[in-house]
């Protein structure tokens, strides 16, 4: 089968001398600025970075007709903002999920796109441990909100690794919203499924961080089905970490080289 390039309009920074725009997108629960902190510390000075965080926590409460969709085009309107037509999309986990969403409606927006474990929607090609975990992700809202991000966390934990220990002061503000955005964002996923194969027309270079200790239905299983269908995608593993210790914050410097080398990438001829 014959594929088609996807060409990313080239007005995103490189091509101009200016520094690209890179979108960040956090996961379900924590703020972009914590996610992306300590990398942003690394190359913020050659890059524009624009910290997204999610729809869903954008006033007090979910907004009523929250969707996936809302999402997709929360990012589209980032972008929009800083008045750059194509620019780099990091997503981690549920942002991961958001991230691929918006890569097959605007895939001409990207000049390329880093992922760490996202979340799987193409539920059609699931494997049965993929459908356990989801089947239990999904079962959250029903909790009271107050066992809600307990509940996800344990789901992501490893196996023989030990949750943290609660923080001894009281949450941050910022937690206050979480529990009914979790409900809001599981409760959109349910029948909710993404078509990969329509990622075999993406040309712009993917990278994939995945963690060695992640439970295999979280990063090892979507991570090879995603290889199989994006054209140009790398995929590293980081031994020792996992989905609740990303690359972002616990290596930041080793996934910094890797972001400058997937962003060399797309300036390539």
């Amino acid at each position: 089968m014959s594929r088609e390039r996807e060409s990313p309009c080239q007005e995103g920074g490189h091509a101009s001398g200016k520094r690209p725009l890179v979108v960040f997108v956090p996961g379900a629960g924590t703020p972009a600025a914590i996610v992306y902190g300590k990398i942003l510390a690394v190359i913020r000075d050659e890059v524009q970075p624009v910290l997204k965080d999610l729809e869903v926590y954008a006033g007090d409460r979910p907004p009523a007709n929250y969707g996936l969709e809302l999402e997709v085009e929360g990012i589209r309107r980032a972008a929009d903002t800083a008045d750059v037509k194509a620019f780099h999309l990091v997503g981690a986990s549920a942002g991961g999920l958001f991230s691929l969403a918006f890569a097959a409606k605007y895939p001409e927006r990207l000049m390329s796109l880093a992922l760490m474990e996202p979340v799987s929607m193409d539920r059609e090609n699931w494997s049965p441990e993929e459908r356990a975990g989801y089947s239990e992700i999904e079962r959250i809202p029903d909790l009271p909100p107050d066992q809600r991000v307990p509940a996800l966390t344990r789901l992501l934990m490893p196996p023989g690794v030990k949750m943290p220990p609660a923080p001894p002061a009281p949450p941050p503000a910022w937690m206050a919203n979480r529990p009914a955005g979790l409900e809001a964002i599981f409760k959109s996923w349910r029948g909710y499924s993404l078509d990969l194969e329509r990622f075999r027309r993406f040309q712009q270079p993917v990278y994939l961080a995945i963690g060695s200790l992640s439970p295999p239905w979280v990063a090892q299983i979507p991570a090879k089905r995603l290889a199989r269908v994006f054209p140009n995608i790398r995929v590293e593993v980081y031994e020792g970490r996992h989905h609740l210790d990303p690359p972002p914050s616990a290596e930041p410097e080793r996934m910094a080289r890797a972001l400058r080398e997937l962003w060399a990438k797309s300036e390539a001829p």
